[in-house]
């Protein structure tokens, strides 16, 4: 009996944790590009429940999957890479031109308008979350091309 207790509890933490670990992913959408373009953006909002950190990613349409972030010093922008980009606790994070971002470095092909780019990406704690960025030429609506993990 004792064996049965341990197994539903063991049980019980693992789903309550698993529950925990999940990110929401909403509006992914890419930036079109055109034929010899090296690096393409991507943008998406993440929420998680529990707080997360999104670590990296990966896509077979480009050579690296990295974290950026662009931000004006002085007249100029600049954009520079982020090891992870900080998810807290239930609060919507925004990756949007002009500020946090995900870059597709070193395109195997362009990404026509109207295409989908199959991404992995990759959590702390929630793992891999696959998703479908949608290119287009401007933002998403709220809620268009989201999936719930």
């Amino acid at each position: 009996m004792n064996f049965h207790r341990l197994l539903i509890g063991s049980a019980l933490a693992l789903a309550a944790t698993l529950a925990t670990a999940q990110v929401k992913v909403e509006g992914a959408w890419a930036r079109p590009t055109v034929p010899g373009q090296q690096g393409g953006g991507g943008f998406v909002t993440l929420t998680s429940a529990a707080g997360d950190r999104l670590v990296g990613g990966s896509t077979a349409v480009s050579e690296r999957f990295e974290l950026h972030t662009m931000a004006m010093k002085g007249n100029v922008m600049e954009m520079r890479q982020v090891e992870a980009i900080e998810l807290p606790a239930g609060k919507p994070v925004k990756l949007e031109p002009g500020g946090l971002h995900v870059m597709f470095i070193g395109l195997k092909q362009p990404l026509p308008l109207g295409t989908k780019v199959p991404v992995t990406l990759k959590f702390e704690k929630a793992g891999e979350v696959k998703v479908e960025f949608e290119v287009m030429s401007r933002p998403a609506a709220a809620g268009h091309g989201g999936h719930k993990h």
